[in-house]
C-alpha cells in the first residue's frame, strides 16, 4: 500500500476521499479561526491507488519509434548550403 501526504485547507474527516484518494489519518496544522474567519490547514494521510500497468504493446512500439530516429540524424542547412548567399529584407509597412 502506497501513501502520501496531502496538504489542504478544506476539513475532511477519515475514510473520505481527497485528490481521488481514500484519507487514512488526519492532522490539523493551524487551527481555524472563526473570529479571524480563517480557515484551517489540515494534513492528511492518504492511500494512493495502485497505478494501472501499461499495456506492452505501446511499449514495444515507442521502443521502434525510437530506434528508428536514432537511426535518421537531421542538421539545419547553413546559408552556403540553401543556397543565394544574399538575404533579403522586406521594408515594414
Amino acid at each position: 500500500m502506497l501513501t502520501k501526504t496531502v496538504r489542504s485547507r478544506f476539513d475532511h474527516q477519515i475514510g473520505e476521499t481527497v485528490e481521488g484518494c481514500k484519507i487514512l489519518e488526519r492532522r490539523v496544522v493551524i487551527p481555524p479561526d472563526p473570529v479571524e474567519k480563517r480557515r484551517g490547514v489540515y494534513d492528511y494521510l492518504v492511500e494512493v491507488p495502485p497505478a494501472p500497468e501499461k499495456p506492452q504493446a505501446r511499449s514495444s512500439r515507442k521502443a521502434a519509434a525510437s530506434s528508428s530516429t536514432a537511426q535518421e540524424s537531421f542538421t539545419r542547412a547553413t546559408p552556403e548550403e540553401i543556397g543565394g548567399g544574399v538575404i533579403r529584407r522586406v521594408p515594414s509597412r
